[in-house]
């Protein structure tokens, strides 16, 4: 973790349907300024109840007033949320940046959490220096996904919701089907690879970062995928949301 200084560094909120954690990013280093602090997602969880959670939040970091950025898992144009898929439903259409501008007195910027993630593994993690079109997916309770060419972000790609064989794609090969359908990992690996050939005849990506919990535990499963496109696991793992929140926090006009 970087040393402190800096007040007017980025701040990064992870916004997650259980918890909301927070931290100063330091972007030299791609890494935590400080201690990142985490509080309970409160129930219901309505954009004014988290934005009084944002602004508890931020009093624990007296001495940070730079640009804040947050993830939302939902589509997000211009600063309003579009999509509110594990989150209460009084998001969409909520204008979360001035929602959360006003409230913390701080120029806020919101973010698609997959979007954050794939950002912070092109610029800091798995794929750092790599060009062309990266392709980063989370498998989780859904999956998400980023599409980042030449390091610049093509927001809400949603890629988990690609209808394969008549599905939604996530319910069949999201890290959540695996349990729930109590699959080995032989199983979904080749649920994965029905997936990961139907991205990469649509994009001809030149890599694939699996991110989510789940990447954890990449050798049980990526050498199962069987693709022509180099795949490798993130590496930012749980840190990834909020450094990528406060790079994109930084980076928007």
């Amino acid at each position: 973790m970087a040393s402190h200084g800096d007040p007017h560094r980025p701040f990064g909120i992870d916004f997650g349907g259980s918890g909301i954690k927070g931290a100063p990013v330091d972007l030299e280093a791609g890494d935590f300024a400080e201690e990142r602090v985490r509080i309970d997602t409160p129930q219901p969880a309505t954009p004014l109840a988290v934005a009084e959670v944002f602004a508890e939040l931020l009093g624990k970091f007296p001495d940070s007033d730079g640009r804040i950025g947050v993830t939302v898992p939902g589509v997000v144009k211009h600063g309003v949320v579009h999509s509110a898929a594990n989150i209460d439903k009084a998001w969409i259409g909520e204008d979360a940046d001035r929602l959360f501008t006003d409230r913390t007195g701080r120029d806020v910027h919101v973010v698609n959490d997959a979007d954050a993630a794939g950002l912070a593994e092109v610029r800091y993690g798995a794929a750092k220096g790599r060009g062309g079109l990266v392709l980063v997916t989370t498998l989780g309770t859904g999956i998400g996904s980023a599409l980042v060419y030449d390091g610049v972000l093509v927001p809400n790609s949603e890629l988990g919701h690609l209808e394969i064989d008549g599905h939604d794609a996530e319910k069949r090969a999201a890290a959540s089907a695996r349990e729930k359908h109590d699959l080995s990992w032989e199983e979904w690996g080749k649920r994965l690879t029905t997936y990961y050939r139907k991205l990469e005849e649509l994009f001809s990506p030149e890599l694939f970062v699996v991110g989510g919990g789940v990447s954890k535990k990449s050798q049980k499963f990526l050498h199962l995928i069987e693709i022509d496109t180099e795949i490798i696991a993130a590496q930012l793992l749980n840190d990834a949301g909020i450094i990528g929140a406060a790079l994109y926090a930084t980076e928007s006009d």
